[in-house]
């Protein structure tokens, strides 16, 4: 082989290796440039593949399936924070953390324990559009061919160059972090923030042993 050759060989092998780590490095960048109605999409395509298979799965094998996902695409710690309000400053770096775990794992939970069958659901994703304080509201709705549908709208903000969901309202009024903020409130102003953690811990345990999912 000339010198030619062998020169417009390795040339051809750097280039290739070249185009490679740049494929490698944008697939691995993609979830970064997720947009807000991705993300949203992104969630619904993983609670639906979890309502088809809920018998098989149960309620742990649900979660395991959920908690990634879920973790990834929503703003957890944020959400705990204000989620106890103005009790996230008083509380020690030790609960502060505790918080953000059990808040966390209580998440999941819950979405594993709703989304426990299906019959024929589907989401529809029908706008985004930008909110206060730099956020986006993604506007959505589950559709039921046996029941009412569902409007759920989720609010998004970006970290770190990455959107994540920060809130969801149900039909378009009812924000799930506010309602928190209520309960935990009076929760730690009665049994201090200790109290909240044991109740969160509670359900939790609760929602693992629902009679559905021991059968299953």
């Amino acid at each position: 082989m000339s010198q030619t050759t062998c020169g417009v060989a390795a040339a051809a092998g750097m280039l290739l290796a070249l185009l490679l780590a740049v494929a490698s490095v944008a697939s691995d960048a993609a979830p970064a440039d997720r947009g807000p109605s991705q993300v949203v999409e992104r969630l619904h395509a993983s609670l639906l593949e979890c309502m088809r298979n809920a018998e098989s799965l149960g309620y742990q094998g649900r979660y395991r399936e959920l908690a990634p996902t879920l973790e990834e695409l929503f703003d957890l710690p944020f959400m705990a924070q204000k989620a106890v309000g103005r009790h996230w400053k008083t509380a020690s770096p030790e609960d502060q953390h505790r918080l953000v775990d059990t808040f966390s794992r209580y998440t999941v939970s819950n979405y594993a324990g709703r989304f426990d069958g299906f019959s024929g659901q589907s989401f529809e994703t029908i706008g985004a559009q930008p909110s206060t304080r730099g956020t986006v509201l993604v506007r959505t709705q589950l559709i039921d061919p046996e029941g009412d549908d569902v409007k759920l709208d989720y609010r998004l903000r970006e970290t770190d160059g990455r959107w994540r969901i920060i809130d969801v309202y149900l039909n378009g009024t009812v924000s799930e972090l506010a309602l928190r903020r209520a309960e935990y409130s009076s929760l730690i102003k009665r049994e201090g923030f200790e109290g909240l953690l044991l109740a969160l811990d509670e359900r939790i345990d609760e929602m693992a042993a629902a009679p559905a999912d021991q059968a299953s």
